[in-house]
């Protein structure tokens, strides 16, 4: 048995100001909770922080509050909100809608052994 919590997050990630990322290790494995204030966009505020044109990383969450767009590079694009699971491959760009926050937990994916 291993727990974590976010009340003590073993790093947290400024995002301009307008998010942030938090990390919690729970058996060897880095659990985030992500938080994007209404306003933000990974194309202005995560992107002079990490570079490239599009967000390169493969997410796996489960959406707690808000909602989000992503839109991909090839111009796809689909809604997230509570309650939706994602699996987002690299090459996106994303945005929050609305005036509430987004807050979505993001797990290492599942070892297929």
């Amino acid at each position: 048995m291993d727990k974590g919590s976010f009340s003590k997050p073993v790093k947290t990630v400024d995002l301009s100001g307008m998010g942030t990322v938090e990390f919690v290790e729970v058996g060897g494995l880095n659990v985030s909770r992500l938080t994007f204030r209404p306003g933000w966009r990974w194309s202005e505020h995560a992107k002079p922080i990490v570079g490239g044109d599009s967000c390169q990383t493969h997410h796996y969450g489960f959406v707690t509050a808000g909602h989000l767009v992503v839109r991909m590079d090839d111009g796809t694009q689909d809604e997230f909100v509570p309650g939706d699971v994602w699996i987002i491959p690299p090459g996106h760009d994303a945005w929050v809608v609305g005036d509430d926050s987004v807050v979505a937990l993001e797990f290492p994916p599942a070892s297929r052994s």
